[in-house]
């Protein structure tokens, strides 16, 4: 986990992982372990212009932080979720300037480092949490680093001593690493960074992204998602070939799904108990310098099982002393039969000596048998006669190979109900050819629309797209076959009120015919209006109020749902009027109570107004009797101040 100063909220989230991820992956395995590591940055970027202080408390104000630090293995793998907790709870935040963080040193040690870690011989996923880009090979000159990525693990005391020494490592040996180790990786990326990730995802094969929310509140259901996602895949990859050697990949995947090349490499959305096939063929150009055995070993990536197959080339040997001449097998005595293969007699060439050489070069035999110079002789299919492909035989006769390089069948193209081209069509040269009135890649594809109609003969009651036999409905409101029920328009809860009536309460005009008359939806009772259900579901939705015969309201909800089933939820009970005796009495004191406010009201108001006329005549006749005094106040004495410059009006004495 990235615990640069960005991660701060996210680390809160994560520190309660430990218990609830283990909670999780018991739903999928018995046998589980979880560690935990993080990683800032290189610390000797020459462009971090800091104190040692600063170093020290990287965070500016108040903030705590650590010192910054290349990796650190903080927990190795175990199966106690509380010591996790425990664990990530003490971690600390730190922070570095630059935006990339030094998350490729940690991936390496982590996948070099297997004893530190605590690897198992068992599935092995990495979990790389940020929310920043990273730095790779070349980024480590920066800060004056020019030694490669050794690959080897150097980890002290639980933390990545040789950062200040080797430089990041790149793409292409992290994937190596990963690979030799068996290690599948999940990156949890906030969403700003996720086109920079699946560009790397592409390049590290048995690798997901996932997108992490703000905070990392997601963070286990994108682990057991892309978990999900990893292991309904299955890649082959084979260790490097010997020189003059090539290999070549076929896959029989789920549900009739082949592949070829480096699609024949892989089967996706497979599952526990699923079965399938890859064909490998490989082909030896030449001898190899040394003559000597050379080993390939093919495996599952993400898996450590793995299949070791030893070449050993019959490149000289003496078995010609026991050559068969002028042997039938060599079309009619054309050659001697010798090492398992013919050599063929003057004027004769081919497998089996059957062409003369006034027909067709040797040259020619090869080359006219393949499509070109990147694909098999005869599409591996068929033999090359005289120059000329001729196609295997299969087992079923009415399976075969035709084209001039056997490159067609009858019997490789999609499937519908299990049944070749969906029983709708043939098959010709892997493409199904639909009969009339059928579409699509296996002819599944209905272009009838007698079965889109709706009452009003109008196709999908003029409110969808017939496609492929079914009804596409155009508008939300309405659901159905053919389009035509509407539980959101006008009318709905009046035309069920009845049948809710009776198959709730037993009550109504109804009651009597409720099982011939309304059976037609599944009915679920409700405690109260709080449990009906809300709008915004997956199908539209009507809320009901209605009233029976004794002035009690019942509520209730009518809808389709996907299956276009109808559903009605109902409150099981009614919502009545108080009784008879009790309404008079009621109505009785809360009219009294209301009568006696209102007098009370009215007399105060009358209290105001005498009041407030008494004091306006005993202030108007106050006024009237006040004598003012006019007379200037004689202790007062003015602000003002006059100065007169004595020389003012004088004229000027002259020296």
């Amino acid at each position: 986990m990235d615990l640069s100063y960005s991660m701060k909220d996210d680390l809160e989230n994560v520190k309660n992982l430990g218990t609830h991820l283990m909670l999780e992956m018991s739903k999928i395995t018995t046998d589980f372990k979880i560690g935990f590591g993080s990683f800032v940055e290189k610390t000797v970027m020459p462009y971090i212009s800091t104190t040692p202080a600063k170093l020290l408390n990287p965070c500016t104000g108040d903030q705590n932080c650590t010192s910054p630090f290349s990796y650190k293995n903080v927990l190795k793998l175990t199966s106690n979720g509380q010591e996790f907790n425990t664990l990530v709870g003490q971690q600390q935040i730190s922070g570095n300037l630059d935006s990339p963080e030094g998350g490729f040193d940690a991936i390496m040690q982590v996948a070099v480092c297997g004893e530190h870690i605590g690897w198992r011989n068992v599935t092995r996923l990495l979990v790389f949490s940020t929310d920043a880009g990273f730095h790779f090979a070349g980024d480590g000159k920066l800060g004056g680093i020019v030694l490669p990525n050794d690959g080897k693990c150097h980890l002290e005391n639980d933390m990545y001593t040789m950062s200040h020494y080797y430089d990041y490592p790149s793409i292409a040996h992290l994937v190596q690493k990963l690979s030799d180790n068996n290690i599948q990786t999940i990156f949890a990326i906030t969403e700003e960074f996720q086109p920079v990730y699946m560009e790397l995802k592409n390049l590290i094969p048995k690798s997901a992204v996932g997108t992490l929310s703000a905070n990392s509140s997601n963070v286990i259901n994108l682990i057991i998602d892309a978990y999900n996602s990893l292991s309904s895949e299955v890649i082959l990859e084979n260790s490097k070939l010997p020189e003059g050697v090539t290999i070549m990949y076929q896959s029989r995947c789920k549900n009739g799904v082949t592949g070829e090349g480096e699609m024949g490499r892989k089967c996706s959305n497979i599952s526990i108990g699923d079965e399938v096939f890859f064909i490998i063929s490989i082909t030896a150009k030449q001898c190899p310098k040394m003559g000597k055995p050379e080993t390939i070993k093919i495996k599952p990536l993400g898996f450590n099982e793995e299949v070791e197959i030893t070449l050993n080339f019959i490149c000289e040997c003496d078995c010609h002393k026991h050559g068969i001449e002028n042997s039938e097998i060599c079309h009619n005595g054309n050659g001697t039969y010798e090492c398992g293969a013919c050599r063929c007699n003057e004027g004769r060439i081919g497998r089996q000596c059957e062409c003369s050489t006034n027909e067709v070069t040797s040259e020619d035999l090869d080359k006219s048998c393949r499509k070109d110079n990147g694909t098999d002789i005869c599409s591996n299919n068929g033999d090359c006669v005289c120059g000329t492909c001729e196609c295997k035989k299969r087992e079923n006769p009415e399976e075969r190979y035709s084209g001039k390089f056997c490159e067609c069948d009858n019997f490789n193209c999609d499937r519908s109900n299990n049944k070749l081209c969906g029983g709708h069509g043939h098959c010709e040269c892997r493409v199904c050819i639909c009969d009339a009135n059928w579409t699509g890649s296996a002819c599944d594809c209905s272009l009838d629309t007698t079965t889109c109609l709706a009452s009003n003969k109008q196709i999908c009651n003029g409110r969808g797209t017939c496609e492929c036999g079914t009804c596409k409905c155009t508008d939300p409101k309405f659901q159905g076959p053919s389009c035509e029920i509407c539980p959101t328009c006008p009318g709905v809860c009046t035309e069920h009120k009845e049948c809710v009536q009776c198959r709730a309460f037993g009550t109504g005009e109804k009651k009597d015919t409720c099982e011939r008359d309304c059976s037609y939806f599944n009915l679920i009772k409700v405690k109260d209006r709080g449990k009906l259900p809300q709008p915004g579901q997956a199908f539209p939705l009507m809320h009901c109020k209605e009233r029976d015969a004794n002035d009690c309201w019942f509520y209730y909800t009518y809808a389709v749902n996907n299956k276009t089933e109808k559903e009605v939820h109902v409150v099981e009970t009614l919502d009545c009027p108080a009784g008879p005796d009790i309404i008079p009495i009621v109505a009785g004191v809360v009219a009294g109570i209301v009568l006696i406010g209102l007098a009370l009201l009215l007399i105060w108001k009358l209290l105001m107004i005498i009041h407030d006329r008494r004091e306006f005549a005993k202030f108007e006749k106050e006024k009237m009797n006040a004598k003012w005094d006019t007379q200037e106040n004689p202790i007062y004495k003015s602000p003002i101040n006059k100065f007169q410059n004595p020389n003012y009006g004088h004229k000027a004495v002259v020296l």
